[in-house]
């Protein structure tokens, strides 16, 4: 039987019932009748925007987790063309709008490629300004050869530049209205006004009231280095041409991607997934309300194989060598032009390339002349009037021929195939002269220079001493095909593996050299290509891998960068490098130890001019040098390979100089950079451990 409900619950009940009833009657008649004309009001003057809500990159670090890129957040001016050409002039507007950004010492974008001061002519021009130059002649029906006199004419006309203002100041404005006009001429990214500008400057745009500009927060790569400027790259807004490639990933039209170095290579773990925002303001721009319906997933951090402090010990040692060089020779020059002597050439490049011998990891990829990459898009046009170009990253795409450093290469195929042993005695002669009746008898270095000969020499003692003879002779019998077979062994003229663009360069074969230069193989070309001469062309990263396969007894490992990838709380690991074997020397060991032994001799023999230099390096070590020759009254080229040390290889060291002399000359260059990583090893090793306790 149920117990029936008592009086006084029920009269709760009804009391409770009736007051919630009673506030939401209150609460309803205060929404649409005392307040109602005020929500109306405030809902028709809002307006809703659906907005990207940018990733923050990920990090790029060195092999010890040191910091190398970051992101910042910034703020950047757009243009609000509804609010701008709404007011009574706004080219006047523009105009203000620009002083302001260069009183404060911020730089607007300007990309229309004419001299910013009459007479008007065309600057140099990248494929994307050309591309956007040519949108806008046709959209304005000028021909495509159009003059930049003619160009400027027409912009006065189109955006209605009156008299008042001087063709300085006209070409000011034209240049944003141009920004403005062009992308939707060719539907590409948003027009960014001004990137990262200071707070001074907002505030001073704020207090003058000046219209016809928004204030829009995003992020901007903070270098935390100036070296390895080659090796990082730089990011960039999206361009149309990019976007088919980035089209299917969900990237948005203003998204900045890598454009170079690292930051291209590795934009998959780097960019992040951008999220999504309904932003409320009202219509005088002032921020109601931001709901994020989809959140932004930052980037992946990445950690290269490179040692940023071994980057800079080389980049400054190779800097100053070629500075103390040129200063030299201009010395030099300034006496030729007061005596009518003869002049030199300066130097006009270098490179440094240390890998670690056991993995084939770059620990170092310095190339000379280099720049600043934080300033390098407002450097751009000076760097790319430079005529050393600073731009060229000569370690991965500077080709070379080898000189003597090749020597090991041929030595290597001659006792593999078995056509001497590490005894076979060879009396060498100054002048090889098989083929004299046909017009060739090239002479070894030490006849040319002092009319002697290396008398009676083995294949060790001719790669201490650099016997040309010796390499003449036996390769004449070794053939060119054998010797381009043990040079793709050990990656001479073939791909590295590394993840940035790379010129393999070439091994000289009869197939190249009738292909490139359409006349016949001689056997001359043979014997040069036996002392790494003729069409032979490597890069420094080739040599210095190279020089580790020869090191460690014939493993040529890949050169990948990338070290490592995690995630952006560091929680979880989503890459991590594994040694990668892209071809064997696979000889008898012996082999090894006679050409190790031949490469210790040019540094500690005897003989050896080199000896008192390498007195002061830390560790013993082996080397070969190489003097590449460039043509008659030509400045030769430097080469100089090495490793260390010499009982127990770990780095390999290869320095390339252009026009750069004697490859001897390099020795101390390559101490200088032995003696820190040695004397910091500890350190390192400490680093090593630190850099194992974040994972």
């Amino acid at each position: 039987m149920r117990k029936p409900v008592s009086t006084p619950r029920l009269v709760f009940l009804g009391l409770v019932s009736g007051l919630l009833m009673v506030i939401y009657l209150i609460s309803l008649y205060k929404l649409q009748i005392i307040e109602g004309a005020k929500y109306y009001a405030q809902s028709q003057n809002s307006i809703v925007d659906e907005k990207v809500v940018a990733a923050i990159r990920g990090n790029i670090m060195d092999r010890y987790g040191r910091l190398l890129v970051s992101s910042t957040a910034c703020n950047n001016l757009t243009i609000d063309t509804t609010e701008l050409f709404e007011q009574e002039d706004p080219n006047a507007i523009i105009l203000e709008l620009c002083r302001a950004i260069e009183t404060f010492g911020d730089i607007y974008t300007d990309t229309l490629p004419i001299t910013s001061e009459p007479p008007f002519e065309y600057t140099a021009m990248s494929d994307l300004q050309r591309n956007m130059l040519d949108a806008w002649l046709n959209a304005n029906d000028l021909p495509l050869d159009a003059t930049a006199v003619e160009v400027m004419s027409a912009m006065r006309t189109r955006y209605d530049i009156s008299g008042n203002y001087d063709a300085k100041d006209a070409r000011t404005i034209v240049g944003v209205r141009y920004e403005v006009n062009n992308r939707y001429n060719i539907n590409t990214t948003p027009y960014i006004f001004a990137e990262d500008v200071s707070m001074p400057l907002l505030t001073y745009l704020m207090e003058q009231n000046i219209p016809g500009f928004d204030v829009t927060t995003s992020y901007v790569r903070e270098y935390k280095t100036q070296y390895a400027a080659h090796l990082l790259g730089y990011t960039g807004l999206l361009t149309q041409e990019e976007w088919d490639q980035y089209a299917d990933l969900d990237y948005s039209l203003d998204a900045y991607v890598g454009k170079d170095g690292v930051e291209y290579a590795f934009e998959n773990y780097l960019h992040g997934v951008d999220g999504e925002a309904k932003v409320t303001s009202t219509i005088d721009g002032v921020l109601v309300s931001t709901e994020y319906t989809k959140d932004p997933q930052p980037g992946n951090h990445i950690y290269l194989t490179v040692d940023i402090g071994l980057q800079e010990v080389c980049e400054e040692a190779l800097g100053a060598h070629i500075d103390e060089i040129n200063a030299e020779r201009e010395e030099i020059n300034l006496d030729a032009e007061m005596y009518g002597t003869e002049t030199e050439e300066l130097v006009t490049g270098g490179a440094v390339v240390v890998v670690d011998v056991n993995t084939g990891e770059p620990l170092v990829l310095a190339s000379w002349p280099t720049y600043d990459a934080a300033t390098m898009l407002e450097d751009y046009e000076e760097l790319l009037a430079n005529e050393n170009d600073p731009l060229y990253n000569r370690a991965l795409m500077g080709v070379y021929a080898p000189g003597s450093t090749f020597k090991p290469c041929t030595a290597t195929a001659l006792l593999a195939e078995k056509l001497i042993y590490t005894q076979t005695p060879l009396v060498t002669e100054g002048q090889f002269t098989k083929y004299i009746d046909q017009g060739y008898a090239p002479e070894c270095w030490i006849y040319s220079d002092y009319k002697y000969t290396h008398g009676e020499i083995n294949v060790v003692q001719a790669i201490t001493y650099s016997c040309n003879y010796f390499f003449y002779y036996w390769g004449d019998q070794l053939g060119i095909d054998k010797m381009s077979y043990y040079a793709s062994l050990y990656g001479l003229g073939e791909s590295t593996g590394i993840e940035l663009p790379e010129r393999t360069g070439q091994m000289s074969t009869q197939s190249f050299k009738e292909q490139y230069a359409g006349i016949p193989w001689y056997q001359g070309d043979t014997l040069q290509s036996a002392i790494g001469q003729s069409y032979s062309e490597f890069s420094p990263l080739q040599m210095a891998e190279y020089c580790a396969t020869l090191a460690n007894g014939g493993t040529r490992y890949s050169a990948s960068l990338l070290k490592e990838v995690r995630t952006y709380d560091y929680s979880q690991t989503l890459f991590e490098r594994e040694t990668e074997v892209l071809s064997e020397v696979d000889v008898d060991p012996s082999i090894f130890d006679a050409i190790q032994y031949g490469m210790w001799g040019v540094l500690y023999d005897e003989a050896s001019t080199l000896q008192d230099v390498f007195l002061t390096c830390n560790v013993e070590c082996a080397a070969k040098t190489g003097t590449a020759q460039r043509g008659e009254g030509l400045k030769n080229n430097a080469m100089f390979i090495c490793y260390a040390p010499y009982d127990d290889p770990q780095i390999a060291i290869a320095i390339a100089v252009e026009k750069g002399g004697a490859g001897a000359t390099l020795a101390p260059l390559a101490v200088q950079i032995i003696n820190y990583y040695f004397s910091f090893e500890d350190s390192a090793y400490a680093l090593e451990n630190n850099y194992s306790l974040l994972k």
